[in-house]
């Protein structure tokens, strides 16, 4: 058994195997960034080096510094987590070269399931079934608009070297196919270096189904049942459980008994997750699931997994990485209960999920969960890194019970001033169809009207606030009534919600809601959602409201990756103007009516802060 490890990672996987490691007797050893400093991961670690500046690219993906942290602090094993160099081949190599146990996959394994058209032809050698589309070398736009059209609409295009939902686009008809590949290829490349690409048939109304594979190095290799993850929003996980629902036993042993046949075809060693994709429009059945991908890894959802098995993930790692057997056979693993996870993101849903960054000032967590986290209160989410702020994860002994328990979870997260997707996943954990089970990739898409907060206060939240500001508002009263001695006060009362003013007549509806201050702020956190509000005062004009003006301006900093129009180009409504990058993901800006471009303030390449003022549009005369 080892007895130390550097963990090449950070934030809550750093954390996650940490506590593994502590309750194993390992001492572990952190890398961080210069920003990451302050970090409960750093200080958590029993020891901690400083490999660089923020930017991963100089210091978490740097392979060298690593080893030379390891070497320096005599840690005898690194394991990389998940994401940045998980699933480097040339990593795993350097690895065990310098002397290293390698807590993950091979590098032949990693290489032969690296790239998903290579991967899936191996597949189709091994037996295991494959969705149909094109895995070809000639990768020129022309050929490419052929396959696709020879497949049919719609269609998935793919990054041959991707994954977490990074370069892939669906293209619904032909005339939107160049666009979406070049958009593809651009992210795929800034994502990984790799602008191949594969296109498969796009599934319509398709599960997302996952088997959580293991092998040692002794030959065995088990599994540890089925997740589904097809709870997505733009192809990332939103929300995961295990098993999955439908799923009947003949259904079950097929797609696990294919997981692991395809775990052996590439001697695989350590986790790993074999990707299906299901046409569940008859019910889920073993002819209608195909392969789709193998990540070697790690995976971000793997503690479903765990409350179903009772199992250590990180623990069977480090053990079968010290050459033990596995630590349990398969006639030893069985399902128990249900087991739901959702991905608290730091971003706001109600402008298009686009990112938020900032300080915690403010950061509580439900009691009674499962709570993985990298950050904590006083800390901040950092525009360098994935905005993941946690991770809430709930058992129950049925499917249903474990959705009300995720969404009881998610309406009880405090986060100010960084806003999050806290009310939309307590929307979604609790959605009628969701419950039932009614569940494909498109659920969010199609349920959005319903799932997304409004970017206005609820009555729910005016009625908590215009209570929280009942005592206060009693003196005022008689301005608002016509007051008189033996007249019943009128129970109108004024807030400001956000910087709007409402005039909200309280009634006795019940409310859950919960009134602090934070900083210089008084809040309230109704159903996930955070507002900020006060008395109005007399200088407040009490409208605010969004610019008119047809200013576009950065809603997060970012790097503007192409421009689209030039000054004095008229433009409609809804057309692309340019493109921002953020943590590796692409926003369009559109025009907010027809027009001409009067001013464009950004070059390619620039980057850009939240609220510069990127392109302004005047409306079109008449």
């Amino acid at each position: 058994m080892i007895k130390s490890l550097l963990i090449a990672n950070r934030g809550e996987i750093a954390r996650r195997i940490i506590r593994t490691a502590r309750k194993m007797g390992i001492r572990t050893v952190a890398v961080h960034s210069d920003v990451d400093a302050g970090m409960p991961f750093v200080r958590e670690a029993d020891e901690a080096v400083c490999i660089g500046p923020a930017p991963a690219r100089e210091s978490y993906l740097v392979q060298a510094k690593i080893i030379d942290a390891a070497k320096a602090t005599g840690a005898e094993a690194i394991h990389p987590g998940y994401g940045f160099l998980s699933e480097n081949a040339e990593f795993a190599e350097a690895v065990e070269a310098a002397g290293l146990v390698w807590i993950g996959a091979p590098a032949s394994s990693i290489r032969a399931m690296g790239l998903k058209d290579a991967a899936k032809k191996l597949m189709i050698a091994a037996g295991v079934p494959v969705t149909p589309g094109y895995m070809g070398d000639d990768q020129s736009p022309e050929h490419l608009q052929a396959e696709a059209d020879r497949i049919g609409y719609p269609v998935l295009i793919k990054a041959v070297a991707g994954g977490g939902g990074k370069g892939m686009r669906k293209v619904d008809a032909a005339q939107h196919f160049a666009d979406a590949l070049l958009s593809c290829q651009r992210e795929a490349a800034s994502s990984f270096g790799d602008d191949r690409v594969l296109i498969e048939k796009y599934i319509l109304g398709p599960r997302h189904i996952e088997v959580q594979v293991f092998g040692d190095k002794r030959g065995n290799v088990v599994h540890l049942f089925e997740r589904d993850c097809s709870l997505q929003r733009r192809h990332q996980k939103v929300i995961e459980e295990a098993p999955a629902p439908g799923m009947d036993e003949a259904t079950r042993a097929a797609v696990c008994d294919a997981a692991v046949k395809a775990a052996k075809a590439v001697d695989y060693v350590g986790a790993g997750t074999i990707e299906f994709i299901a046409d569940a429009s008859e019910g889920l059945r073993p002819d209608r699931i195909w392969f789709m991908e193998m990540n070697t890894r790690l995976q971000v959802e793997h503690p479903v997994t765990e409350m179903i098995t009772g199992q250590d993930l990180v623990e069977w790692q480090i053990r079968v990485a010290s050459g033990e057997p596995l630590p349990k056979r398969q006639e030893q693993l069985s399902i128990n209960g249900w087991a739901m996870e959702a991905r608290l993101y730091a971003e706001n849903p109600s402008v298009g999920f686009l990112p938020s960054t900032g300080p915690l000032d403010r950061l509580k967590f439900p009691r009674g969960v499962r709570v993985d986290s990298g950050v904590e209160e006083g800390g901040e989410v950092s525009p360098f890194y994935d905005p993941m702020i946690a991770k809430l994860i709930v058992a129950a002994p049925t499917r249903r019970a474990a959705a009300a328990k995720l969404a009881h979870a998610a309406s009880r997260v405090e986060v100010w001033p960084v806003r999050t997707n806290a009310a939309f996943l307590a929307r979604a954990a609790s959605d009628p169809d969701f419950v039932a089970g009614n569940i494909d990739t498109g659920f969010i898409e199609r349920h959005a009207d319903r799932l997304v907060p409004a970017a206005e206060p609820s009555e729910a939240v005016k009625q908590a606030a215009a209570r929280a500001l009942l005592p206060a508002a009693t003196d005022a009263w008689g301005a608002l009534s016509g007051f008189r001695s033996n007249a019943a006060p009128d129970r109108r009362v004024a807030v400001e919600i956000a910087g709007h003013s409402h005039l909200v007549t309280i009634d006795d509806a019940p409310i859950r809601a919960r009134d602090h201050v934070v900083g210089d702020e008084r809040l309230l956190f109704v159903e996930g959602e955070a507002w900020p509000f006060e008395t109005p005062r007399a200088d407040h004009a009490g409208g605010g409201g969004a610019v008119s003006d047809g200013a576009i301006l950065a809603p997060m900093p970012g790097k503007v990756i192409a421009i689209e129009v030039a000054e004095g180009d008229s433009v409609i409504k809804g057309q692309k103007l340019l493109v921002l990058e953020a943590m590796k993901m692409e926003q369009a800006m559109l025009a907010p009516f027809d027009g001409v471009v009067a001013e464009l303030k950004v070059n390619t390449g620039g980057q850009v802060s939240e609220g510069t003022m990127l392109v302004r549009v005047e409306k079109a005369e008449g």
